[in-house]
């Protein structure tokens, strides 16, 4: 049975007004993960200041071409910036032949890609396994981009724009990845470790 009259136009306001009230979380957490002011976000996207604090205070209604202007200021779907989240619990599993694997230009280093697909705008992670010589040469990330390694097993060197450092099992390598780097495994032995991707336009307060 449908929803008519009066108690269909209160539903269609209370699902208008869960989309704005998340509008203005997602732009507000968007722009500063970008360090962005209000003028610089106005700047970039062309939507006046004073519209886009209304926004992130729930105090409006933008238009749909407001919303496009602002996502493609913060890089980021429009899709995700309409984003309600919901609150139900989920339980989900990927077997290992579901899981896609990455091969590096030599042949030795090997991505299992456990990341959630959901995230990967903003945030990725695998297991990387090198076997002895392997190198693994990555191109640059999004701007203000962090990758973290964590060594499981044997030792990495990581390289970045000349700068080189070590890391064996049970340590941890974090260095900015929006420029070209390269993981090796200079070792006899085989090397693993987990890899989290920040990427910049990461939800985060």
């Amino acid at each position: 049975m449908g929803i008519e009259g009066r108690d269909k136009v209160k539903a269609l306001e209370a699902g208008a007004l869960a989309v704005s009230g998340q509008l203005g979380k997602t732009v507000q957490r968007l722009r500063k993960a970008y360090n962005l002011s209000l003028s610089e976000l106005s700047e970039q996207s062309g939507v006046a200041k004073s519209i886009i604090s209304q926004i992130e205070r729930n105090e409006t209604n933008p238009t749909l071409s407001t919303i496009w202007r602002l996502a493609q200021a913060l890089d980021v779907s429009i899709e995700r910036v309409l984003r309600v989240n919901e609150d139900e619990p989920f339980l989900e599993k990927s077997s290992k032949g579901d899981t896609p694997i990455l091969v590096s230009d030599d042949g030795k280093c090997r991505l299992s890609i456990i990341g959630w697909i959901k995230t990967v705008e903003w945030l990725q992670w695998y297991q990387f396994a090198a076997e002895s010589g392997g190198v693994l040469e990555s191109d640059p990330h999004q701007r203000g981009s962090v990758e973290c390694l964590s060594v499981t097993e044997g030792e990495l060197q990581v390289e970045v724009a000349g700068v080189i450092e070590a890391a064996r099992a049970g340590e941890t390598l974090r260095y900015r990845c929006d420029r070209p780097h390269v993981i090796r495994n200079l070792s006899n032995e085989p090397a693993a470790a987990m890899m989290v991707c920040i990427l910049k336009a990461a939800v985060m307060d």
